[in-house]
């Protein structure tokens, strides 16, 4: 995906989740958190302070509209940082592929596994920070659990859909 596009996809997903996605609430505290996808979205490159810059503001943004204080800042600039010792886990990949790296381009065994340990990881820090608090470790779990469901499954489904569009 080239720049512009990617750029473009990650404003029409903070949009999303802003006016859409916090709206929709299930039980009390099961949201899906689609704007996870910016960073599976991001290109790959050395420098790494870009991407965690990116993240903040992203996150902040987010916390401002959301009024949440900055949990979702937090918790996006811990997988963002994260992201890259993932990536080399899962895809098996060094400096050299970086300019290469495509996610849309590997199979899905190793998609899956990059993108649901990112969000696991992601939703249990934002519901951690949002609890911040041992007593209520069995919601937090539970938390994590059922809208990381939610957000893999609309997380795949989009993905799914929109592969679909572009090969037509």
């Amino acid at each position: 995906m080239n720049k512009i596009r990617v750029f473009i996809w990650t404003v029409l997903i903070l949009f999303l989740q802003i006016l859409v996605f916090n709206n929709i609430n299930f039980s009390g505290n099961i949201n899906p958190y689609v704007y996870i996808t910016f960073i599976f979205l991001f290109p790959l490159n050395k420098n790494r302070f870009i991407i965690l810059f990116c993240a903040f503001l992203y996150g902040l943004t987010l916390d401002f509209f959301s009024d949440t204080g900055g949990i979702h800042a937090s918790s996006l600039l811990i997988i963002a940082f994260l992201r890259l010792y993932f990536i080399k886990l899962f895809f098996k990949k060094n400096n050299i592929d970086y300019l290469l790296f495509d996610l849309h381009t590997e199979t899905f065994g190793q998609v899956f596994n990059y993108v649901v340990t990112l969000t696991i990881i992601h939703h249990f820090i934002l519901f951690s920070l949002d609890n911040f608090s041992f007593q209520n470790m069995g919601t937090v779990l539970l938390n994590t659990l059922y809208s990381s469901v939610f957000t893999l499954t609309l997380y795949f489904a989009g993905s799914y859909i929109l592969r679909e569009k572009q090969l037509n």
